[in-house]
């Protein structure tokens, strides 16, 4: 039994830890299509100083909630080096309301001053190791590569901007913008499983 219960516990581990970015791996570019038809890429964005890429999505409530915030962050940031680059996870075969054509919709709809990008046969979203709308990775331009340096949620309260106490994007970057390493690197992303 204890063996048994070793076992468990290591297989738990495990999958925790299996699949996706941890802080200080360095992620790999991608190619995909933006709402205005061109393909984008981190390479594209020759002066950043790193990005803020979120997992995000159309039908989501959590990712509804965070739009305002997220175009907030986007003009804040852009200007100083961290633009913000959205993906679209979800197979739209599961939920008509994330496919590419309402995708281009929703953004017009709310004036998005960044890329939404569909993650077209859901290659990317692996890779990073997101499994929530909304879910966020901070990357850092370095020598090496683009480093991971935050992964996890956009803020303390998803339901209510005015109640929010820890803003864990904002603070990370401020961290970054003054060549430290944030704090808080790791949070738990609060929202909608990714459609699969």
């Amino acid at each position: 039994m204890k063996n048994f219960i070793l076992l468990l516990s290591a297989f738990v581990v495990f999958n925790c830890n299996a699949g996706g970015y941890k802080i200080g791996d360095i992620a790999t570019d991608f190619s995909l299509k933006n709402v205005d038809d061109k393909m984008v890429s981190l390479a594209d964005y020759k002066d950043a100083k790193g990005y803020v890429v979120i997992f995000t999505c159309n039908h989501c409530p959590f990712s509804k909630a965070y739009e305002d915030r997220i175009i907030a962050l986007d003009k804040k940031y852009k200007a100083q080096g961290f633009p913000v680059v959205a993906i679209n996870p979800n197979n739209p075969e599961v939920n008509a309301d994330d496919s590419f054509d309402k995708m281009k919709v929703r953004a017009k709809e709310k004036g998005f001053t960044f890329p939404y990008l569909m993650d077209e046969g859901q290659k990317i979203y692996p890779q990073y190791g997101a499994t929530k709308t909304p879910h966020v990775y901070i990357l850092e331009k370095t020598d090496k590569g683009n480093k991971v340096a935050y992964i996890g949620a956009i803020d303390d309260n998803s339901k209510s901007p005015k109640d929010v106490t820890k803003k864990y994007v904002e603070d990370a970057i401020g961290s970054l913008l003054k060549g430290e390493q944030p704090n808080v690197t790791e949070t738990v992303a609060i929202g909608c499983s990714i459609k699969k």
